[in-house]
């Protein structure tokens, strides 16, 4: 139209430069948007990046200096003052102090650390100035592992994404071919001059059917749901677990350190008339300590936690299958079951109502005979996490079944069941019958998520739909789940569940109208509305449109940081 008016026919004489102009500047402003909205959805990871101190302040020939992150190796003492930033991972060696460990484990409460805990690099210290010997630098550290987990949940393609990818396989040359019908027929039966109209209508078709929101839809919403997961404790190691945890039916759960807090602890304590608790506690403690048992251990530990001093025991003898005695301070004290009690000539009745108590709630009494007088009785338990009660009451509220899988016998299993509303209970389970009894529940229920301890229970979490492991803080490199929770708690899981059923939603919201806009403009952008009302799609506002989708998906996307948990 420019160099050679005289070869097109007379009335089709017609420049675009302006048009050309706006849709190329249209097209760069939704892309320029389109950048900038894409740039917030990794502001996770920068997040994460920016937690890494650059500067650490190292113990070298007797002197405090300050040298880069990267010049720290492992074994170096390092100096953390306090509001400042752990630069390395590492074992306190010296201080006092609590550590706000949120952007680990998402929990808001700053944790204790004292000579031999470990303390992650990124968290902050709060009140006390420590020392600590650095365990992991550089690309070993826990942030570093976070980073890199996170980084390839957010490039991992979900099956939904195969779908999409078909349907665009197919979308795109329909789309071309409409175009090209779309000319020929204006060119052929259009209106005068019919060379424009045709071109100017295959344009629009063209230019508004470009795909650009259905490739942002699901790449998208994983960047902005897997870091905000991230934000919350919870990291999705592999991304297809971000769509098959929405599917899970039921929830199997491993008991010990995953629903109680692993090891036994003294849960129950009461003494008779005539006896005071600290005496007969002290008594109790200082034989057991003769012992290697876990019960026995749980016991001790009680009485040095209320700062009781264990007095030195002779004529120490264990009964076999009964129980223990011993001689403290000039007492005799026997240890044991109602029937070493019973044996001893003892009546325990007074107790009855306390031992059937303890026998609903799963746990084992045992008595205490001081100079052939029954003392008191006391029980030891893996206590139940307080936050366990939650979680699971969450997880029924998100639809799920709750299966508890333990090496428990059976009327303790029950118990604790009981307690916590759990479906069903698979107990006297070998570590070896994890994966089978896991199998046996797939066929009852459907898709499974497994959640354990991610050391023990490796084959389960392998063998589920979805496997799910609780970190310890600094236990991330689980390398058999597809999800680990970092806080330690159950509650991650109906966390991680409601994220990812959020962002599910998200994607099927972000196709729906992308694929829904196209395919409703296409007809107009080829003049369907032209015969009836006179109305012609411009490809200026075609290129608009086309922008604006694509600012749409991922505005809708970007929602996903506003996702609030459902168990804080």
């Amino acid at each position: 139209a420019t160099f050679m008016p005289q070869v097109l026919p007379q009335g089709t004489v017609n420049v675009y430069f302006e048009a050309a102009a706006v849709i190329v500047s249209l097209i760069l402003l939704g892309r320029y948007f389109e950048a900038k909205a894409k740039g917030r959805t990794s502001q996770a990871i920068q997040h994460l990046v920016g937690m890494q101190p650059k500067i650490a302040r190292i113990q070298r020939d007797g002197q405090v200096v300050e040298v880069p992150v990267a010049e720290v190796v492992s074994g170096t003492i390092v100096e953390i003052r306090p509001g400042e930033r752990v630069p390395v991972d590492g074992e306190v060696v010296d201080g006092y102090s609590y550590i706000d460990e949120s952007m680990i484990t998402g929990e808001p409460v700053p944790v204790e650390k004292i000579i031999g805990h470990q303390v992650v690099g990124g968290t902050v210290n709060q009140n006390g100035t420590l020392n600590i010997r650095a365990t992991a630098v550089g690309a070993s550290s826990v942030l570093s592992q976070i980073i890199r987990m996170v980084e390839q949940a957010q490039g991992s393609k979900l099956p939904i994404q195969g779908l999409v990818d078909k349907v665009t396989m197919w979308f795109v040359p329909a789309v071309m071919l409409i175009a090209a019908i779309t000319f020929l027929v204006w060119f052929v039966w259009g209106p005068e001059p019919a060379l424009t109209f045709g071109l100017v209508n295959a344009v629009a078709v063209l230019i508004i059917a470009c795909p650009c929101a259905m490739g942002l839809a699901t790449p998208t919403s994983i960047m902005v749901g897997t870091g905000r997961g991230a934000e919350l404790g919870v990291l999705f190691r592999k991304g297809e677990a971000l769509q098959l945890l929405q599917e899970a039916q039921v929830l199997a759960v491993d008991k010990t350190g995953t629903l109680t807090e692993g090891k036994p602890t003294l849960t129950d304590f009461n003494v008779q008339s005539g006896f005071e608790r600290k005496q007969v506690l002290t008594l109790v403690a200082s034989i057991e300590a003769k012992s290697e048992h876990p019960i026995a251990l749980a016991i001790v530990q009680a009485a040095e936690s209320e700062g009781l001093n264990l007095l030195p025991v002779t004529a120490f003898n264990s009964i076999t299958g009964s129980g223990i005695e011993a001689e403290v301070s000039g007492q005799k004290v026997q240890i044991g079951a109602d029937r070493y009690m019973h044996q001893l000539g003892l009546d325990t009745s007074s107790f009855q109502a306390i031992a059937a108590q303890l026998g609903e709630e799963g746990k084992t009494p045992l008595y205490v005979a001081i100079d052939q007088k029954l003392a008191a009785i006391i029980a030891v338990a893996d206590p139940i996490k307080e936050t366990t009660y939650a979680a699971i009451e969450a997880l029924h509220q998100l639809g799920l079944k709750v299966a508890m899988i333990t090496g428990d016998n059976r009327h303790t299993a029950q118990a604790i069941a009981k307690k916590l509303n759990i479906d069903e209970v698979v107990a006297e389970v070998l570590p070896e019958g994890k994966v089978d009894t896991v199998r046996q529940l797939q066929k009852q229920y459907g898709r499974l998520a497994f959640v354990g301890d991610g050391i023990n229970d490796a084959p389960a979490l392998a063998q589920a739909d979805v496997g799910l492991a609780i970190g310890t803080g600094t236990d991330v490199a689980i390398e058999a789940a597809d999800v680990v929770l970092m806080s330690g708690s159950l509650k991650g899981v109906p966390n991680a569940i409601a994220l990812s059923k959020a962002t599910m939603r998200n994607i099927r919201q972000n196709l729906f109208w992308a694929f829904v806009y196209n395919v409703a403009l296409i007809p107009i952008a080829a003049g369907a509305l032209y015969p009836a009302f006179g109305v012609l799609l411009s490809p200026m506002f075609a290129a608009g449109a086309m922008a604006l989708s694509s600012v749409f998906v991922l505005g809708n996307a970007l929602r996903l940081k506003r996702f609030h948990a459902p168990v804080q």
